[in-house]
């Protein structure tokens, strides 16, 4: 039946009744009795009726299911209804809300820029990657023409040819971005921007790490071979040069032996799939250890000293070994004969601390940030004579990531240098909590 004569059929009936007992009233009362009866009796149900029409109509100004009215009758079914179906609104609404905040999150936290437009390219939305990327401030700049923000000629020629299936790579403030237009619905459209900037060095790197690499690996191939090729050329060789030949073939071999272990351990520092084993490192008797190797390779060339009151850390003890040694290894091949070097191990203030100060021949201002790069060399000259891979900065750099520490450069021309490794204070050794390095 129809919910509208459901609604109305109470209303009439109850009418009927009271009209029959005004009926009644003018029966035995007369007859104007009876008509003020079913008088009064029309105006309460319209009185009644209009009073409920108010009530929704107010509520209709605010609808909210805490608000509803409470009715009689018929309208205690129809104020029923209109409560659950406002409760299911709000639900709804709610939950709405509630996937509008996360993909808002979502899109805050996304690496991507992400720029909604209209069909003709004013800015609605962008998320702050977008405006990172593309220097946009979407408070400042929404309903703005997008192209009026982005003034790059290459970017205009992508808009004019609309060839949006193939991303564009646009080179804009000072970065390297991958973008591309996506339409959306009839009258929207996305622009994604992608940095990539960081992916773009990263491949310069392990370009120039495998042209530095062949290069370093050449000279010393070009060598051995030369002097077989000599060898196999000649029926005899004197015995002065055969001796002088094997010399400078083994120091190249030891040359190449020694890059190929460098880049070994620098790949291995790098993998995830070789995570660090923490030891108890006992440092003193470590540094010990350095020392003898330092001095043995000064030859008595140099004053080497150790100075050590620091603690035990933890940390993996053949990387440590690695990393102090790349240090004093280096301040002994750049430093003069008749210098001094001295190490040094001590608690410091904000944790365990390693130095090595040299009196070498300093490094200028504009080298020091670029000290821990693979293959950088201040003096290639020098690095030839000390037989130095390029990569002992470079493997202390991962070691001390590692280990969580950081490394500061003290240093200038014909003043010495010092090098200065920070560790935190969690890195100080519990004893029983790890095994005793070997």
């Amino acid at each position: 039946m129809n919910a509208a004569l459901l609604f109305w059929i109470p209303a009439v009936l109850r009418l009927i009744i009271l009209l029959f007992g005004a009926t009644i009233l003018g029966y035995f009362f007369g007859l104007v009795p009876g008509l003020i009866a079913a008088l009064v009796a029309v105006i309460s149900q319209l009185g009644l009726q209009l009073s409920y029409l108010y009530q929704l109509n107010s509520w209709l100004d605010e609808p909210t299911s805490a608000k509803l009215p409470d009715g009689w009758g018929a309208w205690t079914d129809v104020f029923s209804r209109l409560y659950r179906t406002r409760r299911l609104d709000e639900k709804n609404q709610a939950e709405l809300a509630e996937w509008l905040a996360r993909f808002r999150q979502a899109m805050h936290l996304l690496p991507d820029g992400v720029v909604i437009m209209d069909d003709v390219l004013f800015l609605e939305w962008c998320n702050p990657a977008a405006e990172k990327h593309l220097g946009l401030t979407l408070d400042r700049d929404k309903g703005m023409r997008v192209t009026n923000l982005v003034r790059s000629p290459d970017f205009m020629d992508y808009i004019i040819l609309g060839r949006y299936e193939r991303p564009l790579t646009l080179s804009f403030k000072e970065r390297k971005l991958i973008v591309q237009i996506i339409p959306f619905e009839s009258r929207r459209q996305i622009l994604v921007t992608h940095d990539a900037t960081d992916s773009d060095r990263i491949d310069m790197m392990r370009r120039d790490f495998i042209a530095n690499a062949s290069h370093e690996l050449r000279t010393p191939l070009t060598v051995i071979n030369g002097f077989l090729e000599i060898a196999l050329g000649q029926d005899k060789l004197e015995p002065q040069t055969r001796i002088a030949h094997l010399k400078l073939m083994a120091e190249q071999g030891h040359r190449m032996q020694n890059l190929v272990g460098d880049m070994l351990t620098l790949s291995r520092l790098e993998s995830v799939d070789y995570p660090m084993r923490s030891q108890h490192v006992k440092v003193p008797l470590l540094l010990e250890s350095i020392l003898r190797e330092a001095n043995a390779l000064s030859s008595g060339r140099h004053t080497v000293t150790l100075e050590t009151d620091g603690p035990d850390i933890k940390g993996n003890t053949e990387e440590l070994r690695s990393a102090f040694g790349n240090l004093v290894s280096n301040a002994v091949r750049y430093t003069d004969s008749g210098g001094s070097i001295r190490i040094g191990w001590r608690m410091g203030v904000n944790g365990p601390q390693f130095s090595v100060q040299d009196t070498g021949i300093g490094i200028l201002p504009e080298n020091i940030a670029r000290l821990t790069e693979r293959f950088y060399r201040v003096d290639k000259s020098r690095s030839r004579e000390t037989q130095g891979t390029g990569l002992g900065l470079a493997i202390v750099k991962h070691v001390l990531l590692r280990h969580g520490a950081t490394l500061s450069i003290e240093s200038a021309p014909s003043a010495g240098s010092t090098f200065t490794v920070q560790f935190a204070q969690g890195s100080l050794c519990d004893p029983a909590a790890l095994p005793m390095a070997k």
